[in-house]
């Protein structure tokens, strides 16, 4: 009987938090239960992280196909950004007779922006999607569920170790982005201009501070737990059959790219609130 009363109470008390929102615009509910879902996430990879097993084995597996995978992707993107933006800037340069500033305005604009958002965004798109599409595939041909059923933890299995070799091969992943957007901005200097290489470098490496280094290190830790964070829990919680596995791939994207442009404000805001 009482627990009768006691499920009647909790679907009382959904109803009541679902009515408290029901005024609110479509896009605004689904923007809230992203959002409330993404924390409850969060909470649950914390409290797994640190129970046993500990899975090394996956997680250097996930950090081998999601890091090592997206090298050549990420590789190509910052090799040509970092031509373009010198290619962009020489001219105002030039104008002003600041030529010689080429190669330490370029390497701070690649170590504190360029490379971490860039790799950021590539692997958004790359990465995100992939798990999200991996899970809701998992989820809809029910591969979670008789994980479950064999005793293995699924959530401990397939999210924890996603999420924690995101979150360690996403700053690898932008030191790598640097020092190729750097050889493109050498070569994009050099097209029109006339540099050598070690002069080039030991002007770049001369201007670049502690200070850049250490936030944008920060800050690509989080964007690699953002990313995996969501592109896991659009995976995991896939409804619909095959069409929501293409629609939690895409959403996974979205949400996954947004949050990395939230997360670089706050942390450019932190950066000079210290500075």
């Amino acid at each position: 009987m009482s627990r009768v009363k006691e499920e009647t109470s909790t679907a009382t008390d959904k109803e009541k938090k679902k009515n408290k929102i029901d005024y609110l615009p479509e896009g605004v509910q689904d923007g809230l239960e992203t959002a409330s879902g993404l924390f409850q996430f969060a909470v649950n990879f914390f409290k797994e992280l640190f129970q046993r097993p500990y899975e090394f084995k996956e997680v250097l597996n996930q950090a081998y196909r999601l890091g090592y995978g997206s090298l050549l992707l990420v590789g190509i993107s910052s090799f040509i950004m970092g031509m373009v933006f010198t290619l962009q800037t020489r001219p105002t340069l030039v104008e002003f007779g600041a030529e010689s500033y080429i190669p330490s305005m370029v390497s701070v604009a690649i170590i504190r922006e360029i490379g971490p958002v860039i790799t950021a965004m590539i692997c958004a798109g790359k990465v995100g999607s992939g798990i999200g599409a991996e899970l809701g595939s998992m989820k809809v041909t029910e591969q979670i569920d008789a994980m479950a059923v064999s005793g293995t933890n699924p959530f401990k299995y397939i999210v924890v170790t996603r999420i924690l070799a995101m979150t360690v091969a996403l700053p690898v992943l932008v030191f790598y982005a640097d020092f190729v957007g750097m050889v493109g901005s050498y070569l994009g200097a050099n097209i029109e201009g006339n540099i050598s290489l070690p002069l080039f470098f030991i002007e770049s490496i001369a201007a670049i501070n502690f200070i850049d280094i250490v936030p944008a290190t920060i800050k690509s830790f989080f964007f690699g737990f953002a990313i995996a964070l969501v592109g896991c829990y659009k995976g995991y919680t896939t409804s619909k059959g095959t069409v929501g596995v293409g629609m939690s791939a895409n959403s996974a994207v979205v949400v996954a790219s947004l949050m990395v442009f939230i997360i670089d404000l706050i942390a450019v805001q932190v950066t000079q609130f210290f500075n």
